[in-house]
């Protein structure tokens, strides 16, 4: 089958049935079905229809069927590499895995796991023995459970404490924490009875007093890891709460959010405040994300007095959102590497956060030299990492990032996109950018062979 590049008007445009015909689609339709080429071609024709750019030649229509229906019949979600900067990108899975994690994860999904087996028994166990331990050692916290993500977390710890009667929170928490679920709404569906305290920028302890009634079971913090208040705040400490709440028989419990291990201060970041710190301080329980700073898999975190953690695991609803085995494992790779004290090595969030300028600038560098060639007017430029995922708003770190100029950015952005192989982007001042800090050094090869590629198109 023959026909000429760059003839224009409808009969220039081939039909289904004649480049079925063609070598390369019935290769793909032994390969992926004829239904699954049929509606590829009918995609792409439609494509070509719809522009106003002069028909394409057949082989080149032959090879946009060919990537349609790879990519149609690609795994989803596929694996994308992120240049973003922004390191714990929501909308790209947030945290990814360490390689522990993800030979961890490949173990137990490849066949059968002691997920709840006691080997040394023979009997049933629990799934909550591979990570109680664990979650004790790195929290000091006297016992730990694990959901499958931090709003469950909060919603089954009121849930199995605080079913009818109050919980007092300050109005300046009454936060919103992404994917349009607020606090209120949790509170509200956990058969709590929510109690506003103090005003929008400033709560004291004194406020929380005032509202202490016979019908109060807690005192509810919950931190803001996706805004921040600044000018004329006030709000009361974790150690005050827990003061008040012994006085008066009440818990305390610490809504951490995106839950560090660390301290961020350590990186020139703003010290967020940490799982251990507010054990110390007396909290009853504190929940806080799997995901995002602790560096693992989508979890919510419940850690601190083992009578509170026995009584939540006994409610209904801790099935209803418990882990499963693959992310049982994950999370328990994952604690590991902290106990371990390798965390800034073997997590990639942490080794994103603590990459050197010179690192990075040397990196971006490479990926320059390699594309001068093809694109004279690629540069390296100085700009910023974003952390994203809910946490330290408004932090950024420095970074030095491919910037590659030209009339249609958002056109190889998208080309990008849609690589076998997807690299995402940023535009900034004209020019598509591309952050080493965001992307594993083992990939820069992809990297480079994409972009002369898309380039090169």
């Amino acid at each position: 089958m023959t026909a000429s590049a760059g003839r224009t008007g409808r009969a220039a445009i081939p039909g289904v049935d004649r480049l079925l015909g063609h070598a390369r689609l019935r290769q793909t339709v032994q390969e992926f079905g004829r239904g699954a080429t049929v509606e590829a071609i009918r995609a792409v024709l439609a494509g070509v229809r719809a522009s106003a750019e002069e028909v394409p030649g057949a082989e080149s229509i032959v090879a946009a069927v060919v990537k349609q229906v790879r990519r149609d019949r690609a795994a989803r979600p596929r694996h994308v590499l992120n240049g973003t900067g922004v390191i714990l990108h929501t909308n790209l899975g947030r945290a990814p895995l360490s390689d522990a994690a993800i030979a961890a994860v490949q173990s137990v999904a490849s066949g059968y796991s002691d997920l709840e087996f006691d080997l040394e028994t023979g009997e049933r166990g629990s799934r909550h023995a591979h990570l109680e331990d664990l979650l004790v050692a790195v929290s000091g916290a006297e016992a730990g459970t694990a959901v499958n993500n931090n709003a469950a977390a909060l919603l089954l710890t009121l849930r199995a404490l605080c079913d009818g009667r109050q919980v007092l929170i300050s109005r300046g928490q009454l936060v919103e924490i992404g994917g349009g679920v607020r606090v209120p709404d949790i509170l509200n569906q956990s058969g709590a009875d929510l109690v506003e305290v103090g005003t929008t920028n400033r709560t004291y302890v004194a406020d929380y007093a005032r509202a202490i009634t016979p019908a109060t079971a807690a005192i509810l913090r919950v931190h803001s890891s996706n805004f921040r208040m600044v000018g004329f705040t006030a709000e009361a400490t974790i150690a005050d709460l827990a003061a008040l709440c012994r006085k008066h028989d009440l818990l305390v419990i610490d809504d951490l959010g995106s839950g560090a291990l660390v301290d961020t201060a350590t990186f020139g970041l703003t010290r967020e405040p940490m799982v251990q710190a507010s054990v110390d301080a007396g909290a009853s329980l504190v929940c806080f994300s799997g995901d995002k700073l602790v560096g693992g898999p989508q979890a919510g975190i419940i850690v601190g007095r083992r009578d509170l953690i026995g009584r939540i695991r006994q409610d209904p609803l801790a099935r209803a959102v418990r882990l499963d085995k693959t992310s049982v494992a994950a999370l328990a790779a994952t604690l590991r590497h902290y106990i371990h004290d390798e965390w800034s090595t073997a997590v990639p969030v942490w080794r994103m956060i603590s990459a050197t300028r010179d690192s990075l600038r040397s990196r971006a560098e490479g990926w320059r030299a390699r594309l001068l060639e093809l694109c004279p007017g690629v540069s390296v430029i100085e700009t910023d990492t974003a952390v994203g995922g809910g946490s330290l708003p408004g932090e950024t770190l420095p970074t030095f990032a491919l910037a590659i100029p030209g009339d249609d950015p958002e056109g190889l952005a998208r080309r990008l996109r849609l690589a076998d192989t997807p690299l995402v982007g940023r535009i900034e001042r004209g020019a598509l950018v591309i952050d080493p800090r965001t992307i594993d050094p083992r990939s820069d090869d992809v990297v480079v062979s994409l972009l002369l590629e898309s380039l090169a198109r």
